[in-house]
């Protein structure tokens, strides 16, 4: 397999470890309103995620990074023509980040409720944007001659799009849903559990009519089998949290996700980019790839730093694995 090939699989892989882990993050955020009945409940919740949220993020610094030195033409024409979106999202990370460490720092109601207001948003708002914008990556979009988007921001918000970001933000809420009856005891996970079939009811529906979609458009045989993957796992996520199996349900939903986001690569290649104004005009794996020699020296790094990276986030997660409850909160000041 050419090295061009291997990073765009890498690529794929990186985000795959990005929504499955930020996945739930998201969804524990926007749970902080739709699960928790109280300041208390919303303090166990955020708490589930407290040791990891951060840790999580890394996966979108690496998928970033990867893109930038391994196919700078795709980083180049996804920035600027997503310039509006990806702004948004990044902002809305910052604060919060800021918003998980500045909650605490004053006990006033006003302050934290504020904060909690913050952290509800800032999960919302990019669990949304990256199903748009995954949408207009596959779909396609204004790509000129030149490898320049020339489309408009109300360009990316066609019907796909917004179905997929529609899909993103129920199953990382789901996902968030099945993690909080994972992590918490008390009356709070059995809610957890019953929210948790819910949103995986409405996240089949959504999920299927996208995937079907994608299929019909722009899928083969290697996307349908990831799309099969992903319906059967969805299901058995919902099944399994259905009779209290919280452990198979988490791990069915992150294959989920998984396939899900596999498909769409799958579904892409050998475009990284398509141009919906002319099919000889997409940034392909090739067109937009840097040189040999880059890709060879970043194979070497990527083989070097990854499996320490695995190992710490293993670790790290394994420290922190015992459920919460109320009880386990400290009376506020």
């Amino acid at each position: 397999m050419e090295l061009h090939n291997v990073w765009f699989v890498l690529i794929a892989v990186l985000w795959i470890g990005y929504f499955f882990l930020e996945g739930f993050d998201f969804g524990i955020g926007v749970l902080t309103k739709l699960l928790a009945r109280d300041r208390v409940e919303k303090r166990v919740l955020i708490n589930t995620i407290g040791p990891v949220w951060d840790g999580n993020e890394v996966w979108l610094l690496t998928a970033g990074g990867a893109t930038f030195a391994a196919f700078p033409e795709w980083y180049a024409t996804l920035f600027s023509g997503f310039y509006l979106p990806l702004l948004i999202i990044l902002v809305c990370l910052i604060v919060r980040g800021v918003a998980f460490e500045y909650r605490v720092k004053r006990p006033e109601e006003n302050w934290q409720r504020n904060w909690e207001q913050a952290i509800f948003w800032t999960s919302l708002i990019p669990a949304f944007l990256w199903g748009v914008a995954f949408g207009n990556i596959v779909r396609g979009v204004k790509i000129d001659a030149e490898m320049e988007y020339v489309g408009t921001f109300w360009d990316l918000l066609n019907p796909y799009a917004l179905l997929g970001g529609l899909v993103t933000l129920t199953l990382f809420t789901f996902h968030g849903a099945v993690f909080a009856s994972l992590k918490t005891v008390g009356d709070i996970r059995v809610r957890a559990r019953a929210l948790a079939l819910k949103l995986g009811l409405v996240t089949a529906v959504l999920a299927l009519a996208f995937l079907i979609w994608t299929q019909v458009d722009t899928g083969d045989s290697w996307s349908l089998g990831a799309m099969l993957v992903a319906v059967v796992a969805l299901v058995g996520a919902i099944g399994a949290i259905r009779v209290g199996r919280e452990g198979w349900s988490f791990a069915l939903s992150g294959v989920t996700i998984a396939a899900a986001v596999a498909m769409l690569f799958l579904a892409l290649f050998p475009d990284v980019m398509p141009s919906s104004l002319d099919p000889e005009w997409s940034l392909t794996v090739t067109n937009a790839s840097s040189s040999p020699y880059t890709l060879k020296i970043m194979t070497w790094c990527a083989a070097i730093a990854t499996p320490l990276v695995l190992l710490y986030q293993s670790w790290t997660y394994w420290v922190f694995r015992k459920r919460i409850g109320t009880q386990h909160i400290a009376d506020a000041h």
